[in-house]
């Protein structure tokens, strides 16, 4: 009989919600410590879908303020050598810039997931929309942008 069966909730599951809760209400001054807590969880994909969404979620409500830095440089350091996790980090450092008006390189931007670039798509920077227009990965991401920049600049 699998967990399904009996109807008890996979323990996984249950420590998935309590680890979201916890990450929730976290303080800034516990945070790191709670998100290496988190990936020191014996199931590594469910501990990564956990941190993922805390980091969209603070990144979300970080991107335009000053602490950025100082912030994404410690979850960089929590997340160490998981590749998906250091690469949201770094796209959410990407779409800042591109937000912000800030340096980037469209290179970046155009080997970025599909989760960025339609992110960025759906903006507001004329330049990253129009890189995303021309050449971005999907048919979605292309046709988003270009309603973008039809929204910014009418005819």
């Amino acid at each position: 009989m699998n967990a399904g069966d009996s109807g008890q909730e996979p323990p996984e599951h249950a420590r998935f919600a309590a680890y979201l809760a916890e990450l929730e209400q976290v303080t800034d001054t516990d945070e790191t410590e709670l998100v290496a807590g988190v990936l020191a969880d014996p199931d590594p994909v469910m501990a990564g879908a956990a941190v993922v969404r805390h980091l969209d979620r603070r990144a979300e409500d970080l991107h335009p303020e000053p602490v950025w830095e100082e912030w994404a440089e410690a979850m960089a350091r929590v997340v160490g050598d998981r590749p998906f996790l250091v690469r949201r980090l770094r796209e959410w450092t990407l779409f800042r810039a591109v937000v912000r008006g800030l340096p980037w390189d469209q290179d970046d931007l155009l080997a970025s997931s599909d989760w960025l670039q339609l992110r960025t798509a759906a903006g507001s920077s004329t330049g990253a929309l129009t890189v995303l227009a021309e050449r971005g990965r999907t048919k979605r991401i292309r046709d988003t942008a270009r309603a973008s920049l039809t929204r910014l600049n009418p005819a």
